[in-house]
């Protein structure tokens, strides 16, 4: 699987969902589960990214044919631990396409509250950092039948920078719905028996070009 990263030669506020920049990014539509099973089109959704010199952005679109799964107060001021059992999109990036096993996740839901980690994946456990700080931005907008979430995330967060044509490593998540029906729908399908995000080797690329 492979993505490309357009850049854009503008910063705008992530709050700017229908922002003129979004039309310059690809559309990478995402209606899998994380078996590779098809899922149903009321759950599908799909991303853009964009980077500039100072940032990552990221826009999802997403079908919501279903009941929200949200908080009724969102926290919007701090990560919020656990926001992975409700309705989120993710995007995992990992800036180094030889080490895949470490990289950042980063969630947000249709409320706009958000989480940031940074994870090791071993072998046998996972490590994750739950004081990382990305300095990250997050947005969301709900509508009748569909919802839009954003993110823009800062190369500091990475401790490095992307030239046109680098190549990182990543993924495309959401989680919808309710157990015992909750969804889980991947872009690089992680093929795991019961739904696991956290497997570094099915990562997509995401690549950068002007």
């Amino acid at each position: 699987m492979k993505a490309s990263v357009r850049r854009i030669g503008r910063d705008f506020e992530i709050g700017e969902l229908g922002h003129e920049s979004w039309d310059r990014a690809d559309e990478i539509c995402v209606e899998t589960y994380w078996s590779g099973e098809t899922a149903p089109a009321g759950r599908h959704f799909s991303a853009r990214l964009l980077w500039s010199d100072t940032s990552l952005y990221v826009r999802f679109e997403a079908n919501q044919a279903e009941p929200l799964v949200t908080a009724e107060i969102p926290n919007l001021r701090s990560k919020t631990i656990g926001l992975w059992d409700r309705d989120v999109c993710e995007i995992f990036v990992a800036p180094n396409k030889e080490d895949a096993s470490r990289y950042f996740e980063f969630e947000v839901a249709p409320n706009g509250e958000w989480i940031d980690l940074a994870v090791h994946q071993l072998t046998d456990r996972r490590e994750t950092d739950w004081e990382f700080f990305s300095g990250m931005a997050s947005a969301g907008r709900i509508d009748s039948n569909r919802v839009l979430m954003a993110l823009k995330i800062p190369w500091t967060a990475f401790e490095r920078m992307p030239k046109a044509g680098d190549v990182w490593r990543g993924n495309l998540f959401r989680c919808v719905g309710t157990v015992p029906g909750r969804g889980y729908l991947a872009w690089s399908p992680t093929l795991t028996t019961t739904p696991n995000f956290h497997i570094p080797e099915k990562f997509g690329e995401f690549q950068f070009e002007d």
